[in-house]
């Protein structure tokens, strides 16, 4: 595919950060505001979780009221599932209440 430019259409002259092109495009703001408000639930949670359970969880989507937990084995996934109903009391205090705490365990693609 033979792609041509244009040499009378405007040219960015700067690089834009990401954060730069979040705010410029009002889908990108969303996404990153959401991406924003998950990263802020599990610090909340964070330090309910016990010292090797926390470094296995990593914050997922966060799609309406429904939040997703990435999480490194299946093994922190059986212990994280018995504290979802103490996390989510948690943020519920916190004004971030979240109907549901999914779980996804993440898998290696090298297996």
């Amino acid at each position: 595919m033979l792609v041509t430019m244009n040499p009378e259409a405007p040219r960015l002259r700067q690089a834009l950060s990401v954060l730069q092109a979040a705010e410029a495009s009002p889908q990108l703001a969303t996404l990153a505001a959401r991406a924003e408000a998950s990263t802020q639930r599990l610090a909340a949670v964070r330090p309910l979780l016990p010292g090797s359970l926390a470094s296995q969880v990593e914050a997922g989507p966060l799609e309406g009221s429904d939040w997703c937990l990435l999480v490194k084995s299946s093994a922190a996934a059986a212990k994280l599932r018995q504290m979802l109903p103490t996390l989510q009391a948690h943020l519920r205090q916190r004004g971030m209440a979240v109907e549901v705490i999914r779980l996804k365990v993440l898998t290696s693609r090298g297996a």
